[in-house]
C-alpha cells in the first residue's frame, strides 16, 4: 500500500465510528470492532500491494480511485470478505466486495 495521508486515515476513523464501531489505530491500519466482528480498516490513496490475510477488510480511498481498487483487489483474489469506502469531503459511498 501507498503512503496514507492523515486525512484518509481521519476520515475513516470518523466513518466507523459513526457507524458505532471502537476504533483504535493499528500501525498504519484502524481496527473496528462492534459486536462479534472485528473489521481491519486499510486506508489506501494508491492501490499497490493488497494484504493477503484478514476475516473482514474495508478499504478507505478517495471516490476516484475506488474502481481501479476494485479491479485490483478482484484480479488479487484475496481470501477474506471486503468492501470499500469512496470517499469525496464530507460524503462517502460503500462498494461492497465479491
Amino acid at each position: 500500500m501507498s503512503a496514507v495521508t492523515t486525512p484518509l486515515i481521519d476520515r475513516a476513523e470518523s466513518i466507523f465510528a459513526d457507524l458505532g464501531y471502537a476504533v483504535t489505530v493499528d500501525g498504519g491500519e484502524l481496527r473496528a470492532e462492534r459486536k462479534w466482528r472485528t473489521v481491519r480498516v486499510t486506508p489506501v490513496a494508491e492501490p499497490t500491494a493488497i494484504p493477503e490475510s484478514g476475516d473482514y477488510r474495508c478499504f478507505v480511498t478517495p471516490a476516484e480511485r475506488v474502481d481501479r481498487l476494485e479491479r485490483e483487489l478482484h484480479r488479487q483474489g484475496p481470501d477474506y470478505e471486503w468492501a470499500i469506502i469512496g470517499v469525496s469531503g464530507e460524503q462517502y459511498e460503500v462498494a461492497q466486495g465479491p
